[in-house]
């Protein structure tokens, strides 16, 4: 499924939702879903700063797609997290820098996160987009 699919299926499943309440909770529901990371993926290096909460964002480069684990030790932001990782875990890098995250205003979170969350949620999607950067340049270069 390409971004783009994958988008157009989360704007869907959360036009299901009445009100924000539900929504909310249906976010905490999808980090729970979110398998966890094995112990030794806990290292600093994966935490993503800029988060009031703890949150680890593990890549990987596999056959030209990148690939992210990651887990938060608060219940919504893991759900934010999960959310990210759906859509643009297994993308090319290219197509993770194309993909701006107007999705997130389009299911209204953005308009519902506190100040502090909203900053670590662009830090999420600022390192997202920094590992597509670094994953781009290594491919280009053949390493």
């Amino acid at each position: 499924m390409q971004i783009q699919e994958r988008v157009d299926a989360l704007v869907e499943e959360f036009n299901k939702f009445n009100d924000w309440e539900d929504r909310y909770m249906h976010i905490i529901s999808m980090g729970k879903k979110m398998p966890a990371l094995p112990e030794e993926l806990y290292k600093e290096e994966y935490k993503v700063k800029g988060c009031q909460s703890q949150v680890w964002l593990i890549p990987e480069l596999k056959d030209g797609k990148v690939i992210f684990q990651a887990d938060s030790d608060a219940a919504i932001v893991k759900g934010i997290v999960s959310i990210l990782i759906g859509i643009y875990s297994d993308a090319t890098p290219d197509e993770i820098l194309a993909t701006k995250p107007d999705f997130l205003d389009t299911i209204g979170l953005r308009q519902h996160l506190s100040m502090s969350r909203a900053n670590g949620l662009s830090s999420m999607i600022k390192q997202i987009s920094m590992y597509a950067l670094a994953y781009k340049t290594k491919l280009q270069m053949g390493l």
